[in-house]
């Protein structure tokens, strides 16, 4: 389904189902348990949207891990995205749950299975990493766990998803989202009274090197070898040239990319000092990767689009490119499992939030915001849906001048 469609759906489907589902749960008698004695066989993790959160989630599951080492872990997500998730080994292949969100009827029979398997599995904890869709809420009371945890907007207008998450964490537009998902994880131990429930000091977790250092990628014998042999085959143009890395792409909301025009300058600056260009992306980016390769006209600017047939592969790739400049999305993220350097951009999103995390291996992750007054126009509150009219002067602030001189800092070239 389109992203307006699954809006409209959850808004007005979801809230209807949200107020059923909260009259039920005001019918049922109320748990007293203390959080001392709440030991969960299973704990779900709802993060259904974004697979650059899975990234960002990783200091909370490593300390779900460790406060609840006899706990089976299961995620629940969108089909498309569950690579990520095998790949930093959050949970085993049979507790990874899929929902396809492709039709509306593949959507309802995706989660009513999900719901069943999480029943079967006596999920007794669920965390909605989901910031206010009424889907993931709806999810986490069906699967008849004794306790949810999910952000709640406590007082303010709008955003309602009934009244049954009982551990329930005010969401903080100004805290990082990996110190909220904390905040989510700790709410599970306490006992079930009223909000608010993030007076923890999860800053003082969120800061433990045992969790917040990312685990990066683990190669395989010989992967990168290998690797780098057939795209200097398939590509031999390269040469010994550095590699740089390009995401052009919006992915579902376009708001998020920097100006094409601003990518072919960056682009041809680079290949005049001496550097490849790859543009990365998935095979819908293709149209726009050729478009910038044929403005480029060089033959060391390279269309990777499709290139790589999985994450893993593009991970591979990242440990051979020296820089990746993206737009806000799942890359950028993807880039802390490896020694690649990074350039993000953020306008409509905020890097308080999503901020890319520095690589445990040594790369250099740097977010790139202007400021400009309106930015950023995608919050939780909004449903990620912008007022701007198209014309994202956030991002055109960010001219290609001052990211050249960070990529030729990064790159170790004169600027």
């Amino acid at each position: 389904m389109k992203i307006d469609t699954q809006r409209l759906v959850d808004r007005y489907a979801g809230q209807m189902l949200c107020a059923a589902l909260s009259l039920v749960h005001s019918l049922r008698p109320r748990e007293t348990t203390e959080a001392e004695s709440f030991k969960p066989r299973a704990i779900a993790i709802l993060m259904l949207s974004e697979m650059g959160s899975m990234v960002l989630a990783q200091p909370m599951i490593g300390y779900l891990k460790e406060r609840y080492p006899a706990a089976d872990l299961h995620v629940v997500q969108l089909g498309k995205n569950q690579e990520i998730v095998s790949l930093l080994g959050f949970a085993k292949p049979e507790h990874m749950h899929a929902i396809d969100d492709t039709s509306l009827f593949k959507l309802v029979s995706s989660l009513y299975r999900v719901i069943r398997d999480l029943r079967r599995a006596g999920v007794d904890a669920v965390i909605d990493c989901e910031l206010f869709a009424r889907i993931s809420a709806c999810l986490a009371y069906l699967s008849g766990a004794r306790r949810l945890a999910g952000f709640t907007s406590h007082t303010q207008e709008g955003l309602y998803r009934g009244n049954f998450i009982n551990c329930a964490v005010p969401y903080n537009p100004y805290r990082a989202i990996k110190d909220q998902f904390i905040a989510l994880a700790r709410a599970l131990e306490k006992p079930l009274i009223a909000l608010p429930r993030s007076k923890q000091p999860s800053l003082v977790f969120a800061n433990d090197a045992r969790f917040d250092a990312l685990q990066p990628l683990a190669l395989r014998a010989g992967e990168l070898e290998r690797a780098v042999a057939q795209l200097k085959e398939d590509f031999p143009q390269l040469g010994d040239k550095p590699l740089v890395l390009l995401y052009p792409g919006g992915g579902i909301l376009p708001i998020r990319a920097w100006p094409e025009s601003y990518f072919a300058v960056t682009a041809k600056a680079l290949l005049d000092k001496g550097c490849a260009i790859g543009f990365i992306g998935l095979p819908v980016d293709k149209p726009l990767a050729q478009r910038l390769v044929q403005q480029i006209n060089h033959d060391a600017a390279l269309d990777l689009t499709g290139y790589t047939r999985n994450i893993r592969e593009l991970l591979v790739l990242f440990f051979h490119a020296k820089l990746l400049i993206t737009n806000d999305g799942g890359p950028g993220h993807f880039a802390a499992l490896t020694p690649i350097n990074t350039i993000m951009f953020f306008g409509p999103e905020t890097p308080v939030l999503y901020a890319p995390l520095a690589s445990s291996l040594g790369g250099e992750a740097l977010a790139l915001v202007a400021g400009v007054p309106c930015s950023p126009c995608l919050t939780a509150y909004n449903h990620r849906t912008s007022s701007c009219d198209g014309d994202n002067v956030c991002l055109k602030e960010i001219t290609p001048e001052p990211v050249l001189l960070y990529a030729s800092r990064m790159l170790g070239l004169a600027a």
